[in-house]
């Protein structure tokens, strides 16, 4: 009876420590530890690098897809640890990062992709930047402002949307708030506590301003100088602050960006290449990718957009404010033509 005893024992600890290699799943993912590190950017055009140029092959227009995603973009120079991945897309609005999102230029949700992502890689910071291409956001009243200027009869874009800005801002914030959340769901369905990774939203950079040099139309520029300002100075910290709610909503970190190419503005100085965002711009090699699709809008595409310049600029207050694990900050580019990181607070806020 001692013996059979025994051997039963035996026999129950064989199988307990066999049945686990027979049945394991070749396919589950390694402890996130484990995995190589990734930074992951989402958003739209600011996001992407449209503007930046060398876009990657399959975003040039290729079978619709229109995403211009640059090597130069702010994704790929924030010197944080392991690989960076850049979901961003041209166009793309809170609506095409949530879930879920029918596609934008071909792609599925972002949130979907980085919750695939996020399985492979030990992701250890997101970024998102989106709410421009919101309804009634950033790039429409940009399109107001210059439709205007075009047209003598039409009032002033800052007479007209100036008395709205508060109710554009709070819907434009509903959607990026609608679209962090989804950002945070995708990191939970991959495992991921919200104090696993860092989770930055930031704002955007104004590309022109009321310091425009010469006649701002015929160098590119369409847009009035009092209009002009009033976008600089008014309308782009609107959206900012609105974007600085929603960070303190979810818990993420904020960045500011409405001073980050500071006087490097599109049309403020005589060297277009000294400048940080696009004039004008028209693209005739995007028929060379695109084909007739690139007739209209696409030719134009980069137009407006942060340079190279400004992306590696942006890319480094990112790193830092990642690095400081401060709560909010500013990237401010002096006039001295330093950017740097101004913080505004000591402390990541609690996740909500």
């Amino acid at each position: 009876m001692r013996w059979r005893g025994r051997a039963a024992v035996i026999g129950l600890l064989t199988t307990v420590l066999l049945v686990p290699a027979a049945v394991a799943d070749p396919g589950a993912s390694a402890a996130p530890a484990a995995r190589p590190p990734a930074v992951v950017v989402l958003g739209d055009s600011a996001a992407a690098g449209d503007g930046a140029g060398d876009y990657e092959p399959g975003t040039r227009g290729e079978d619709g897809n229109w995403c211009h995603r640059s090597p130069h973009a702010y994704a790929h120079r924030t010197g944080l640890p392991g690989t960076s991945i850049n979901l961003a897309c041209s166009g793309a609005d809170t609506g095409d990062v949530a879930f879920p999102a029918p596609g934008h230029y071909t792609e599925p949700s972002q949130a979907r992709r980085l919750a695939e992502i996020a399985r492979q890689y030990r992701v250890h910071t997101v970024v998102l930047q989106v709410g421009a291409n919101d309804e009634g956001s950033l790039t429409q009243i940009g399109k107001d402002c210059v439709r205007t200027f075009i047209d003598p009869v039409q009032p002033a874009c800052r007479t007209t949307i100036g008395p709205y800005l508060g109710e554009r801002t709070a819907a434009a914030a509903a959607g990026i708030e609608r679209a962090a959340r989804d950002v945070r769901e995708a990191m939970r369905r991959a495992g991921y506590g919200t104090t696993d990774y860092a989770l930055v939203l930031t704002s955007y950079a104004p590309p022109v301003t009321g310091k425009m040099i010469s006649v701002p139309i015929a160098i590119g520029c369409p847009f009035s100088r009092p209009d002009a300002e009033w976008g600089h100075d008014v309308l782009f910290p609107a959206f900012s602050d609105a974007v600085r709610g929603v960070a303190q909503r979810v818990g993420a970190q904020f960045l500011g960006l409405d001073l980050a190419t500071d006087g490097h503005e599109a049309c403020t100085s005589t060297d277009p290449a000294a400048e940080w965002h696009r004039r004008i711009t028209v693209d005739p090699h995007a028929f060379v990718h695109g084909g007739l699709d690139a007739f209209g809008w696409h030719l134009a595409q980069e137009s407006f957009h942060p340079t190279a310049a400004a992306h590696e600029r942006i890319g480094a207050c990112v790193g830092e404010i990642v690095r400081a694990g401060v709560a909010a900050a500013e990237c401010v580019t002096g006039a001295d033509g330093v950017t740097r990181l101004v913080t505004a607070g000591t402390e990541r806020p609690a996740a909500a």
